[in-house]
C-alpha cells in the first residue's frame, strides 16, 4: 500500500507551515510516503495567500505572524483541519490556539505516526459532504461561511458557541451527550468537567433567542427541539 491510509483520498491536500526548512521537508517527504499531496510555506503570509487545502499543519512560532493569529485568519476563511504544531507546551498556549480554531494540538517533539495518526482523527471529526447548510425552524447555520440566523436575523456566536449548535443542528431530535459535544466544540482530549458546557449553553440560548429550541434532557445531554418559531422581540415599556 506504499503508506496510505485506508480510506483516504491521495488528493487529501496538507499544507505544513513551518519556518525551520529541515524540519518542513521531513514533514513533506513523510506526508507524501503516507499518501498525501503536500504543500509547505515558511511564513504566515504565505499560508493565508494559499488556497484553502484539507489538512493545515501550523507552527505558532513564525517569523512574520503570530501562529495564533494565522490560525485565528484561516478558521475565519476556510473549514480546512487546523492542528498547532508548535514546542510551546504549557496548556495555556494549546487552549488558546484550540479557541482561536484549531482542532488539534502536537507538540514537538513527535514522531511521524502519532502525526498521521492525528491528521486520520481530524479528518474523521469533520463532516462528510452534506449540506453546507443547516436549518431547524426559524433557525439557519451556513457551515462555510459559520454564520448563524434566526427568522433571517444574524447571531454573533463565539467559536465554542458555534461548534455547540453545529453539533446539535446536525442530526435534530437526537440527543448528544455532554462529553460529545466537548470533543467536538473543545477537544478531543477533553477531560475536564462538564459543567463549563452549561454556561456556554446559557449564552447559546439567550443569543438564540427561541424558547424550547435547546432542550435539556435530564442524564443523558442535549437536544435541538422542534420549534415553529422564534420569539418577537420584547418592546420597551
Amino acid at each position: 500500500m506504499n503508506g496510505q491510509v485506508a480510506g483516504l483520498s491521495e488528493e487529501t491536500r496538507v499544507l505544513v507551515v513551518e519556518d525551520d526548512r529541515s524540519i518542513g521537508d521531513s514533514l513533506v517527504r513523510g506526508l507524501r510516503q503516507a499518501g498525501y499531496a503536500v504543500e509547505a510555506v515558511r511564513t504566515g503570509r504565505a499560508a493565508l495567500t494559499t488556497v484553502s487545502p484539507d489538512v493545515v499543519l501550523l507552527d505558532l512560532g513564525l517569523p512574520d505572524i503570530d501562529g495564533v493569529e494565522v490560525c485565528r485568519r484561516l478558521r475565519a476563511r476556510s473549514d480546512a483541519a487546523i492542528i498547532a504544531v508548535t514546542a510551546r507546551g504549557e496548556e495555556a498556549d494549546r487552549v488558546v490556539a484550540l479557541d482561536e480554531g484549531a482542532d488539534d494540538y502536537l507538540v514537538k517533539p513527535f514522531g511521524l505516526a502519532e502525526l498521521l495518526a492525528r491528521i486520520r482523527a481530524v479528518l474523521r471529526r469533520r463532516r462528510p459532504a452534506g449540506p453546507e447548510i443547516l436549518r431547524n425552524g426559524p433557525l439557519a447555520l451556513d457551515l462555510r461561511t459559520r454564520q448563524v440566523s434566526v427568522d433571517g436575523r444574524p447571531i454573533a456566536l463565539t467559536p465554542k458557541e458555534f461548534g455547540i449548535l453545529e453539533c446539535l443542528a446536525a442530526d435534530p431530535g437526537r440527543v448528544v451527550s455532554r462529553q460529545q459535544i466537548l470533543e467536538r466544540a473543545w477537544d478531543a482530549h477533553w477531560y475536564g468537567p462538564t459543567k463549563v458546557l452549561d454556561v456556554h449553553i446559557a449564552a447559546l440560548r439567550r443569543k438564540l433567542g427561541v424558547p424550547g429550541l435547546i432542550e435539556t434532557v435530564y442524564g443523558h445531554g442535549f437536544r435541538l427541539g422542534a420549534t415553529e418559531g422564534a420569539r418577537p422581540p420584547r418592546e420597551r415599556p
